[in-house]
């Protein structure tokens, strides 16, 4: 045994990581790096306590036996939710000004628009641009609204439906949105602040998994998925670009993250900004 794996509160293999990376894959698409085993150790090290286990080899058995119970949290605990409100604000600024008077003009018919946050994590994105369209799009003017937030971590998922939030954690937000959209806490709920039910109300938490069947029909005029492709590999990549064009509107808009690309991903696609592009037809 190697002087890090004596060091190590639980013995982790070449065999254990294997196996972990292989079935993250299978199930979600992600590709775990060699330089991400620090990472599984880390994320898996209180899962392993909470089963009161020794090994990672343990671990890995009890998958064997218990994948469909188990699958949930493995997955949970390796995927990454790093995020904030306005996170990349250019994306928000093009949706204000450029996106939602455009989908005024076009939608006007039938006074319809539905956006999808496809990796929604804690809330923070989906609740961002539930801002913006309020701001676009008050009330009186009688527009069906909707966003549907989905992410592959139930926790976050739930995170994002009670949509209440450490004061610090809204940094991205101004003093004016402050007091438009949140409700701060009071007593025992000092240093929190909860999304003001009106914006929660139109949006819809959901989990999901990209790579598996979606329930929803469309169209989407809008989709947000920003920050995720960069676990996928070309092919897999590849394929979810295909979907979400299959399921926007003509002319619809994906954001993706800043670190991302459809160059040699798709061509279904034409960009209209940085790291924005509308479907072609």
């Amino acid at each position: 045994m190697s002087e890090e794996q004596k060091q190590r509160e639980f013995e982790f293999t070449d065999a254990d990581f294997g196996f972990l990376r292989t079935l993250v894959t299978e199930h979600t698409g992600i590709v775990v790096a060699d330089n991400k085993r620090d990472m599984i150790y880390s994320r898996l090290a209180r899962r392993l306590r909470s089963l009161g286990m020794t090994r990672f080899a343990e671990y890995c058995a009890y998958l064997r036996t218990h994948e469909r119970e188990e699958l949930t949290n493995l997955i949970n605990a390796v995927t990454t939710n790093l995020t904030s409100f306005f996170r990349e604000p250019h994306h928000f600024e093009h949706l204000g000004r450029t996106a939602v008077p455009h989908l005024l003009h076009e939608n006007a018919g039938h006074r319809r628009i539905r956006i999808w946050s496809a990796g929604c994590s804690t809330g923070e994105e989906p609740y961002s641009i539930a801002m913006v369209l309020e701001e676009q799009i008050p009330p009186w003017m009688d527009w069906d609204v909707k966003i549907l937030a989905t992410d592959l971590d139930t926790n976050v998922v739930e995170a994002g439906r009670n949509g209440v939030y450490e004061h610090d954690r809204i940094r991205g937000v101004s003093e004016e949105r402050m007091k438009r959209f949140f409700q701060r806490g009071r007593g025992a709920q000092e240093g929190l602040v909860r999304v003001d039910p009106e914006l929660r109300g139109i949006i819809g938490f959901k989990p999901l998994n990209l790579l598996k069947d979606w329930p929803m029909k469309g169209p989407f005029d809008v989709i947000f998925c920003r920050n995720v492709m960069i676990y996928f590999d070309k092919p897999t990549q590849q394929r979810l670009v295909e979907r979400f064009a299959q399921i926007l509107a003509p002319r619809g808009l994906l954001y993706i993250g800043h670190s991302e690309t459809l160059n040699g991903v798709s061509e279904r696609f034409e960009s209209v900004g940085n790291t924005i592009f509308r479907r072609r037809d």
